[in-house]
């Protein structure tokens, strides 16, 4: 794959992978620290599960409203206010205690207890970055727009280890897991700050450079309801497994200690971050179609042999080469949408395709927490690796006449 260096983009385009980068950072510790946290309050498996289901439903209305309204606004005006948002969101994480005050926040925040983003970011991002390349080009761009995230991600992952180190400072472990969503608050007024700095004040291209003014589903509307559908199966089959529940799963079924489940998602950052290099690269011999479907199956299989693993070793072993080839799909999907619908469209599509992931999403935790309080501790991940396999069919099944689009 031909490298391509941040400087050769946009200036815009740079502005988004930086302000990717710092929300990708605290991403990654916030999803495995989210259920710590919660326990440290005093609250058990089904309440991490409930507490991510809010989250990811506040997300899904939150980026219907940008579908269906966000066309009469700039963009630009959009990602500011998501962005006082997210600090907003830290913050009030960061002082209370409560079980509902807290489930309201992440109703309406931008917490994020995923391997992804899912946030209200994610549709105005992407919308944004379809503007600046196009063809292979973009989907170049969308690989490293999603490199970007899942390396700091997973850099991120790491600093989930800071409260036991601050707690050897004779900090209360309380206190120092409170820190932590305090500089996830912090790290939202600066990427306010860097996108007022930059975005705000990019010029407008000339008349007859400027795109097409964003417009809800017209043309693609069919295209987008059926893509809707599947990625919503999709998304409910991962929200059993998020990073959140994946974290816990590996607490309660080997003992395994915070700053170990750090390591871990780093590596397995480090190794989705990888895949996301070679996602174009594959996407330019076999179509895109065919990169998100024959990548996923396989990543799907090792989940569903992790849930039966005998052995810690085995289970991490299985579950990094998920990491590897799970998330060669999220680039070449946004790319696959942003090319089979019109210009003017791309924001209420990537909107309207989201969404459903959010809602179905939204769901599963709860019952993937649910499960795990039940003592059934491998059925989530072996549903979940089921329905990826059959979203997978049912995709290549329903779009194989776009098995080309690349």
């Amino acid at each position: 794959m031909r490298a391509t260096s941040i400087a050769h983009y946009t200036p815009e385009a740079r502005t988004l992978l930086i302000g990717r980068a710092l929300r990708a950072f605290v991403d990654g510790y916030v999803a495995i620290l989210l259920p710590v946290y919660l326990l440290a309050l005093g609250f058990g498996a089904w309440e991490v599960g409930l507490l991510s289901t809010a989250t990811l439903l506040g997300s899904a209305l939150a980026t219907l409203a940008v579908g269906a309204w966000g066309h009469r606004f700039p963009h630009r005006r959009l990602l500011l206010a998501a962005a006082l948002l997210m600090a907003a969101t830290g913050l009030a994480f960061a002082n209370l205690s409560a079980f509902w005050p807290l489930l309201l926040v992440a109703f309406v925040g931008t917490l994020n207890p995923s391997s992804g983003d899912v946030s209200v970011f994610l549709p105005l991002e992407h919308a944004r970055l379809a503007e600046a390349a196009e063809g292979d080009a973009r989907t170049r761009l969308f690989a490293r727009y999603t490199f970007v995230g899942a390396l700091c991600a997973a850099v991120g992952a790491l600093a989930a280890a800071v409260p036991d180190w601050l707690v050897t400072l004779e900090f209360e472990r309380l206190t120092a897991l409170r820190l932590m969503f305090g500089i996830y608050g912090i790290t939202g007024l600066s990427v306010w700050w860097l996108y007022f700095r930059s975005l705000v004040r990019l010029p407008e291209p000339p008349p007859h450079e400027r795109p097409g003014r964003p417009a809800p589903l017209q043309e693609s509307r069919g295209i987008v309801i059926r893509l809707a559908a599947l990625f919503s199966l999709d998304a409910f089959a991962g929200g059993l497994v998020l990073n959140s529940l994946l974290a816990l799963w590996l607490f309660e079924r080997f003992g395994l200690s915070v700053a170990a489940a750090g390591a871990f998602f780093f590596w397995a950052g480090l190794l989705t971050a990888a895949s996301q290099l070679a996602a174009p690269w594959i996407a330019r011999r076999i179509g895109l179609l065919n990169t998100m479907v024959f990548t996923h199956i396989p990543a799907s299989l090792c989940l569903i042999l992790a849930a039966l693993a005998p052995s810690l070793t085995l289970a991490l072993g299985l579950l990094l080469l998920r990491a590897f080839l799970s998330q060669m799909d999220v680039p070449t999907r946004a790319a696959f949408v942003m090319a089979v619908v019109t210009p003017p469209e791309r924001a209420a599509a990537a909107s309207f395709t989201a969404v459903p992931r959010s809602l179905a999403a939204a769901l599963s935790p709860s019952l993937g927490g649910a499960l795990f309080a039940a003592g059934l501790l491998a059925a989530p991940l072996v549903l979940c690796g089921v329905l990826k396999i059959a979203y997978d069919l049912a995709l290549l099944a329903a779009f194989k006449r776009h098995g080309k689009v690349k």
